[in-house]
C-alpha cells in the first residue's frame, strides 16, 4: 500500500513536471515570436513628406561637410504633385532640387568649376556633378529668406490672379536691371507669379525687370 502511495505521488510529480516544461517551451516559442513582429514593424518605410526647407539645410551640410564656406546656392527648383490651377492641388511636393556652385583653384592662373544638383524625391536623393558656370542668378547663401515655400504657396492661392497651369516653383534671385529680393516663381515660360521671399508680396510681374520688358528667348525661369 505504502509503494502504491509512492508510485502515485512520483507518478504526480512527473505530470508537473511534464506540464510545467510544455508551458515554459509554449511561452519561449510565444517570447521568439515577439522579436520578429517588432523587426517587421519596423522594416516598414513611412512615407516621409518633403518639407523644402529641410532639404535645402540637408543639401547645405553635405555642401559645408565637403568645401566648407566656399560654396554657392544658386537655386532651389520644386515640382508639385498638382497643377497649381486644378482643384485637386494642395501643395503637395513631389520633387526637390538645389543647385550649387564651387570654384576651386588649379593654379595661379586656372580654376576649375563645378555644379553639383542635388535631387530629392520621396524614395531617392542624387547628386550630380558638372563642369561649368552658373548664370543669370545671384548666390541665395546671404539672402534674407524670411518666407517658406508653404507660405509663399498658400499666398498664391489666396491671391486674386490666375493660376499658372504648371507644377514648377523656383526659388532665385535673378540678376536683371533692378536689384530685386529673391523670388520664388510659380509658372512656366507662358506665365508666372512671383512671391517675394522676404516680404511675401505677390506680383504677376517680374521684380528684378521693368514693365515691358522684353528678355531674349530662351531666358525664363
Amino acid at each position: 500500500m505504502r509503494m502504491r502511495k509512492e508510485n502515485l505521488f512520483l507518478s504526480f510529480i512527473a505530470a508537473v513536471f511534464a506540464f510545467t516544461l510544455m508551458m515554459f517551451t509554449a511561452c519561449s516559442s510565444c517570447n521568439k515570436e515577439k522579436p520578429a513582429d517588432n523587426d517587421e514593424s519596423q522594416s516598414k518605410t513611412e512615407v516621409v513628406e518633403l518639407i523644402t526647407e529641410n532639404v535645402i539645410s540637408l543639401n547645405r551640410q553635405d555642401m559645408f561637410a565637403k568645401f566648407g564656406g566656399d560654396y554657392r546656392w544658386y537655386e532651389t527648383c520644386i515640382v508639385l504633385k498638382d497643377y497649381l490651377d486644378v482643384e485637386e492641388c494642395d501643395g503637395t511636393v513631389d520633387a526637390i532640387s538645389n543647385v550649387f556652385q564651387v570654384v576651386t583653384e588649379k593654379s595661379e592662373t586656372s580654376f576649375d568649376v563645378h555644379v553639383f544638383l542635388y535631387t530629392t524625391t520621396k524614395d531617392t536623393a542624387t547628386v550630380d556633378e558638372k563642369h561649368g558656370f552658373w548664370v543669370e542668378d545671384e548666390p541665395l547663401n546671404d539672402e534674407a529668406i524670411k518666407v517658406t515655400f508653404a507660405e509663399a504657396y498658400n499666398k498664391v492661392m489666396e491671391a486674386n490672379i490666375v493660376k499658372p497651369h504648371s507644377r514648377q516653383v523656383v526659388l532665385r534671385k535673378e540678376i536683371g536691371p533692378i536689384d530685386a529680393n529673391p523670388q520664388y516663381i510659380f509658372g512656366n515660360s507662358h506665365a508666372q507669379v512671383y512671391v517675394d521671399a522676404t516680404t511675401g508680396e505677390v506680383s504677376g510681374k517680374n521684380p528684378a525687370f521693368p514693365d515691358n520688358f522684353a528678355k531674349p528667348l530662351g531666358e525664363w525661369p
